[in-house]
């Protein structure tokens, strides 16, 4: 009889045979939530490192939007998706030799710009409000009206003052407008120090459409979705053999003190 009952209570208990981490099904539910977390992590780097480039802005012509040594995460885009109020990152020799340079777009090719009416930009006849301006309006430097060309771009730094931009080259033969096809990239957010993503440019939302927001923030969360589901999957084994020392001891107390 005493044999009997020993095996009744360790039937009762579960038996012996149980595998420690939850058993199987457990253990394979685990082990396919941390492949998934794997997919998910490592499919939102890979996709990040297909559609963003990183670059240091070397210079202050842009703050506070973008500050002096700032990192800062820009979209691969033709120049043909550039939209007025949009930050750039491009190449011209009249510029700067073979660096990229990053500026605001203000006017694309049929616009008339002109600085300034009542201390604000104008843009084909509507005054721009802009206020991620170093200072507000008061900083804007006055320049004549300006026709931006078809295929060209007309482009300011957000620190009007000590900016070399557009308003720098209006001497040249292109009336400082730069070629669309000079863009490489579009700035969508600064992540180091971690600024998050850039404002909208509403001001400029008078004169037609806006750019749409680059994949960064889906880009994000799949990054951290990954990771949770990797981290939780494999802490499953170690959380679940606990959980059933737990019990056990639970179980066999009572046995013991009868």
């Amino acid at each position: 009889m005493g044999g009997e009952s020993t095996t009744g209570t360790a039937a009762r208990s579960g038996g012996t045979g149980r595998t420690p981490a939850g058993g199987r099904t457990g253990q394979r539910l685990s082990g396919l939530v941390v492949a998934l977390g794997l997919v998910l992590f490592l499919g939102g780097f890979a996709w990040g490192a297909v559609v963003y480039r990183p670059y240091t802005v070397p210079t202050s012509s842009m703050t506070p939007t973008i500050g002096v040594g700032d990192r800062v995460l820009a979209q691969r885009i033709d120049g043909d998706e550039v939209r007025r109020g949009d930050v750039v990152v491009f190449h011209d020799r009249t510029w700067a030799d073979n660096a990229p340079v990053v500026k605001r777009v203000v006017a694309v090719g049929g616009d008339t710009v002109s600085c300034c009416t009542h201390g604000k930009l104008t843009v084909n006849g509507k005054q721009i409000d802009e206020p991620y301006l170093k200072g507000g309006p008061a900083e804007i430097t006055d320049f004549p009206a300006v026709q931006v060309p078809e295929g060209r771009l007309f482009l300011l730094g957000d620190e009007r003052r000590g900016s070399l931009d557009s308003t720098a080259h209006l001497q040249d033969a292109a009336r400082g407008t730069v070629s669309r096809a000079d863009v490489t990239a579009r700035v969508d957010a600064v992540v180091w120090p971690m600024k998050g993503m850039l404002e909208r440019p509403s001001g400029f939302a008078a004169l037609g459409e806006l750019s749409t927001p680059g994949p960064l923030r889906t880009i994000g969360w799949l990054v951290v979705a990954g990771a949770v589901l990797v981290l939780g999957g494999a802490a499953y084994g170690p959380v679940a053999s606990r959980l059933g020392r737990s019990r056990s001891r639970t179980r066999t107390e009572p046995a013991g003190a009868r």
